[in-house]
């Protein structure tokens, strides 16, 4: 068979999987965006991804490389899938010929591509969890790039740093139709930053001592109701982002019904060191703030300890008893004491033990009248208060 004499298909038929696949990366970032803020703003939201610490678009999502320039990634691709679609639209007239516009787009995919290779890398040896749309998304990169210069190829035919100063050349001939978007892109890009309302910062609750707080038989801290309608008891991890997000948002609703709802803290770390059902190192350190805080606990600053834990176990960075100890008013020898203490041990082994014997696998987890909620409370019962 001569393939040269093949006579290739026609247009369209290359064109129209171009429009499919923007369209498709469109609808992609508009679902990231989405997502990105609910998993901060919405108390019982979880998305359809969170399968395992390995695969869970929340855990993507919860690290700070989801934001770039003060503005979720997310937002960005929707900006820049727009602008594709616009390229896409302008390569579709009659006076491009089939020819122009596929070298700019092919750059535009180009560093759309190099960006995401970055965001895989990140995701591999940094995060260590993957996001099932963001792999949607890279590939959708990787298919505009090679549509770009495959069409090119075939009826551009034409070197694709030449090309890219006619497909200029072509947009100048176009400004009508090219100025308002090229302007709206500019805008935006340059005014974002600024901006963009910061939904992703999480405001702290109110200082503990404006609410009623104090111990439960068994000697668990609590905050809110001394004479509860509802009681919320929370397995929670200071180094776990869903579980200060959620700590959170509980905390504020408690303030807003002080007389109806108690909250309940339990630790339930999810560190190697402590916890049995975790088999490779994970969340290291969580284990001994929760120490730290039972140690706080006995000496009356318990809330206080356990904001400030929230917050520095979502930075994730190492941390010292000396500090720790300047930042609450402790005693930094009692600190160091508290860490091999084994009464404080025997406390937070019994709260992992209740929480593995009432099924508890991930956190957050929560305990109301009897039934476990994983990951979230419905909102039917929050609904009630």
């Amino acid at each position: 068979m001569d393939f040269k004499n093949i006579k290739p298909l026609p247009f369209r038929y290359y064109y129209l999987p171009v429009i499919v696949i923007a369209l498709t990366g469109l609808a992609n970032m508009i679902y990231l965006f989405v997502s990105h803020y609910r998993i901060y703003t919405d108390i019982g939201y979880e998305s359809f991804c969170a399968i395992s610490p390995t695969i869970n678009c929340d855990t993507v999502s919860q690290s700070s490389y989801s934001i770039l320039f003060d503005v979720p990634v997310a937002a960005w691709g929707i900006l820049g899938h727009f602008l594709v679609i616009y390229i896409v639209v302008l390569a579709g007239f009659q006076s491009a010929k089939q020819q122009r516009m596929w070298p700019l787009l092919f750059w535009i995919a180009l560093a759309f591509t190099f960006y995401s290779l970055i965001l895989a890398y990140i995701s591999t040896f940094i995060i260590q969890s993957y996001c099932i749309m963001c792999i949607l998304g890279y590939l959708v990169n990787f298919a505009l790039l090679y549509y770009a210069w495959f069409i090119n190829r075939r009826f551009g035919n034409t070197n694709l740093i030449r090309g890219l100063a006619s497909d200029v050349l072509f947009l100048k001939d176009h400004w009508k139709k090219s100025a308002p978007a090229i302007i709206v892109f500019l805008v935006f890009s340059a005014s974002a930053p600024f901006l963009f309302p910061q939904y992703w910062d999480l405001k702290e609750p109110a200082p503990p001592e404006t609410l009623p707080s104090g111990t439960t038989q068994k000697g668990h801290p609590w905050i809110g109701a001394e004479d509860p309608e509802l009681v919320i008891e929370e397995f929670s991890d200071y180094m776990c982002f869903h579980c200060r997000t959620m700590h959170y948002h509980l905390r504020r609703l408690v303030e807003r019904k002080p007389e109806k709802i108690r909250l309940v803290h339990r630790h339930f770390p999810m560190d190697h060191k402590y916890n049995p059902i975790v088999q490779a190192p994970h969340h290291i350190g969580a284990g001994a703030l929760a120490i730290l805080a039972i140690h706080a606990k006995e000496n009356g600053i318990f809330w206080e300890a356990s904001d400030y834990f929230f917050l520095l176990g979502s930075q994730r960075k190492s941390f010292s008893t000396s500090d720790i100890a300047l930042t609450l008013g402790l005693n930094n020898t009692g600190l160091v004491k508290a860490m091999n203490d084994r009464n404080y041990l025997m406390t937070l082994l019994d709260d992992i033990q209740t929480g593995l014997d009432h099924g508890i696998t991930a956190t957050p987890a929560y305990l109301i009248d009897g039934e476990l909620y994983q990951g979230q409370i419905p909102s039917r019962i929050l609904r009630k208060y």
